[in-house]
């Protein structure tokens, strides 16, 4: 079975020394909830759930899978029992309203939960996952009686929540949707129409399934902007708030899937269900964003929790392993051979997997401290800007921490060779539970459209300005810092051309907007290699800073690290570069016939 320990030296590093987390909290709260003794006690207590609860019953859960009986969903064995010992322990209500049963820490701090549980079991932390998006769109959108009836539960863990979007004709365009919703007694909508793809749709670890569901009213206008959202739950609520009779939506089938199997993935049927409108008509669609934005920083989460599984175990297993003598001698005279460590190309992929580890968690919780200010700030610049930030880096955090998350997981594989292929060792089991993370919640290119469309040429660059800005104090600040030049000096040419690449894509755009579209993959992956090369410029400051110290080995490895993402990673922005500047003509030259030249379909 696979092993993990979640990494908190590293979390305590980037939160403690180079984001300066202690400050950060207690700018937000006037109160010791988030001092450093009770964030110390929950990230102990979060490592050993995800390493004692979750992780034993990963590969089982994965082998056994889901079973749909008489219309139940049965999760696998073990499942239910760590959801209420999740429960029990208060984790769902972390960062949740304390006016609805919350205690009210920042969202950092469950960010960092949710990585020790992406890390040691995808499928199970997929079940709660969802809830949390829910009741932040109840908590924004809903009524005073919606969030009566259901903030409480979905926080407590109780019931969890959904949301019910692609449907089996469409993806992303929302706009062509078939669910209607028909005013029926009072203000219920019966809801009718089937929905695809929906994670934790049904199962049986809690007691209620509240669904969020996307559907049209009879007037509705064409296209997206005719979308309404309805809470729909399993139970109707009775006069008490407790589960009562079973409403009219059922699940068809589960998807039968490349990977995790321990989640149940629904095809959800709505039969005249009662549900209600939550938000204005029509508007559900800027409704269910709040839930799709958390939702998309979950995923970046899932996909730093796999690199770091993955790379933890890649390591146990290259120290161990013997093959071949190392290129310059023996490297451990008294073994039959040398451990595979040794050798340069094994070091190159372990390093890939330990730098977009640390780069993600230096992302993620840079992209964790915008958001606590966007939630738990006062109104003022600071806040708007953190509100400017997170809306950038999210597709950023969302699609390049999967793209790589894929990447490290295929070479985690690739480290332990045949074995990597075979399931006992677990390692295929993290590549299969990886590829989703590419797609659900919006694919890599409907990210990549909406930082380079929406979030950066629609503001006319004024929202990477807000990040390009910071990059640049910094790299001024530091200019004349002889520890810092080998960074220094790259992420400064780099940060500079990403202002012109963004003009000239603006520049060809308004000829031909195809060149978005050409250009937005790319890049978005020149953006993160960027943002990780600035995070890790930070860290080497604050490791160049502390190799005095009384944790050499670690400050002297984290430069190490730094070095290596500069020299071997950081070269792939020159890559995407050159394809943005390339344009779309290429793209766009050969028409849709003439793409199958050469055989018959």
């Amino acid at each position: 079975m696979p092993s993990y320990q979640a990494p908190l030296r590293d979390m305590r590093f980037v939160m403690d020394e180079m984001l300066d987390y202690p400050a950060h909290y207690a700018a937000l709260s006037k109160d010791d909830d988030a001092s450093p003794d009770v964030v110390s006690a929950i990230l102990e207590e979060g490592a050993r759930f995800a390493r004692e609860v979750l992780l034993p019953i990963n590969q089982s859960g994965d082998a056994e899978g889901c079973r749909l009986e008489d219309g139940e969903v049965k999760a696998p064995d073990g499942f239910k029992q760590a959801y209420q010992q999740y429960v029990e322990g208060g984790w769902p209500s972390l960062a949740a309203d304390p006016e609805h049963g919350g205690q009210g820490l920042p969202h950092s701090l469950a960010m960092l939960l949710s990585e020790m549980i992406c890390a040691t079991n995808l499928a199970w932390g997929m079940y709660p996952g969802l809830s949390h998006g829910a009741a932040d769109a109840l908590r924004h959108h809903g009524t005073d009686e919606q969030k009566a009836t259901y903030l409480t539960k979905l926080v407590e863990g109780v019931w969890t929540g959904t949301m019910c979007l692609t449907e089996p004709h469409c993806g992303t365009d929302l706009g062509l949707i078939k669910t209607r919703a028909v005013p029926a007694e009072g203000d219920a909508y019966a809801i009718t129409g089937t929905k695809i793809f929906i994670s934790a749709g049904e199962h049986d670890l809690a007691e209620n399934i509240v669904h969020l569901v996307l559907a049209k009213l009879p007037d509705a206008p064409e296209g997206s902007k005719g979308i309404s959202l309805f809470v729909v739950p399993k139970f109707m609520p009775d006069a008490q708030g407790n589960v009562g009779e079973r409403n009219g939506v059922t699940c068809g089938s589960l998807e039968h899937k490349m990977g995790i199997h321990g989640n149940a993935t629904c095809v959800m049927n709505f039969d005249g269900a009662t549900g209600y409108l939550v938000g204005p008509p029509n508007k559900g669609l800027a409704c269910m964003f709040t839930m799709m934005n958390a939702a998309r920083l979950g995923v970046g989460i899932q996909g730093l929790g796999l690199i770091e599984a993955s790379f933890q175990n890649s390591l146990s297993y290259a120290r161990d392993r013997l093959q071949m003598r190392g290129l310059s001698g023996k490297q451990a005279p008294d073994k039959p051979a040398d451990p595979i460590i040794v050798h340069p190309d094994v070091r190159r992929m372990l390093l890939t997997q330990k730098a977009f580890a640390e780069g993600g968690r230096m992302l993620v919780l840079y992209a964790a401290q915008m958001l606590d200010i966007v939630e738990h700030g006062q109104p003022d610049e600071e806040q708007e800007r953190a509100e400017t930030l997170l809306g950038l880096l999210t597709p950023i955090v969302k699609a390049f921490l999967t793209e790589v998350g894929f990447e490290s997981t295929n070479e985690g594989v690739q480290i332990f060779g045949g074995h990597g292929f075979i399931k006992e060792w677990g390692m295929e089991q993290l590549v299969r539970d990886a590829r989703i993370t590419r797609l659900y919640e919006g694919t890599t290119g409907i990210q990549a459209l909406d930082l380079l469309g929406r979030k950066v040429l629609m503001s006319q660059g004024e929202s990477l300005k807000v990040f390009t800005k910071e990059i640049h104090k910094f790299c001024k600040t530091e200019a004349d810092n002889p520890a810092l030049k080998e960074f220094i000096e790259p992420l400064a040419k780099l940060n500079a051309e990403w202002g012109e690449l963004t003009m000239g894509v603006g520049m060809k755009a308004m000829q031909d907007r195809e060149e978005v579209g050409a250009a937005s993959v790319d890049y978005l992956m020149y953006s993160g290699y960027v943002a990780l090369a600035y995070l890790f410029a930070r860290a080497a400051k604050q490791a160049s800073a502390s190799l005095e110290g009384d944790d050499k080995a670690f400050y002297a490895a984290k430069l190490n690290t730094a070095r290596f993402y500069y020299q071997r990673l950081l070269p792939r922005t020159q890559a995407h570069a050159q394809m943005i500047k390339a344009g779309a003509q290429s793209l766009m030259a050969i028409s849709s016939e003439d793409f199958g030249l050469g055989f018959e379909i």
